[in-house]
């Protein structure tokens, strides 16, 4: 078995997802941001390089605005931006996009992202399908990310319903999803996480609602 070399990306945990229309709603933030921090503490302590990202739009934008308090980073996750390997900024969903992140990982040798923060609906699943062309592999800490209500002309879901299909999505396809608990004690164990695939996926999918 190959030990992982991990890197783990730290996916907009910023202000704007503890306030107003954007706030994380399932799981609990205060749970998830206690995740996040468990898992930065732990990268650190086993020498996991560990990436702060943020997204920015440009200034007077309704969310995210460059220099505005809901573009900065959470409180408990800002005193990690000098522990942290890197930082980066985005534009876009996929954490890829942000300039010298992918040429930074791969001068590291990273194989495997780790992925925590928020949106599970947005940036976290864009982000996990984005690496798949890029030959990394990919996991999700499913209590370390969090998604919103949404509603539009196509229908309504609420975050606690879009949040566990998305990990079972992701689990199926485009990376290997665990809890926290979990991926401290692979990280420990210098092992990956076991990951499913479409196949068995499909197959356990239709014996269950047979």
């Amino acid at each position: 078995m190959t030990t992982p070399r991990r890197a783990l990306v730290v996916i907009d945990a910023q202000r704007e997802y503890f306030q107003g229309p954007l706030t994380v709603r399932h799981p609990p933030r205060e749970e998830s941001l206690a995740n996040i921090l468990a898992a930065l503490e732990a990268a650190e302590r086993q020498g996991i390089p560990s990436v702060l990202v943020q997204h920015e739009f440009p200034e007077g934008a309704p969310v995210f605005a460059a220099g505005s308090e809901g573009q900065r980073l959470q409180a408990d996750v800002e005193r990690w931006a000098d522990r942290a390997s890197m930082s980066a900024v985005k534009s876009l969903a996929s954490v890829f996009t942000a300039e010298g992140l992918l040429e930074r990982l791969r001068e590291q040798e990273v194989d495997t992202v780790t992925l925590v923060g928020y949106m599970t609906n947005n940036c976290l699943i864009g982000s996990a399908a984005a690496a798949e062309p890029l030959g990394l592999a990919v996991e999700v800490l499913s209590d370390a990310t969090g998604a919103i209500h949404l509603a539009n002309e196509a229908g309504s879901a609420s975050a606690r319903q879009i949040h566990e299909t998305l990990m079972v999505l992701l689990h199926s396809n485009w990376a290997a999803v665990a809890d926290t608990g979990s991926w401290l004690e692979a990280v420990a164990d210098g092992r990956p996480l076991v990951r499913s695939d479409l196949g068995t996926s499909a197959v356990q999918g239709a014996a269950v609602f047979a």
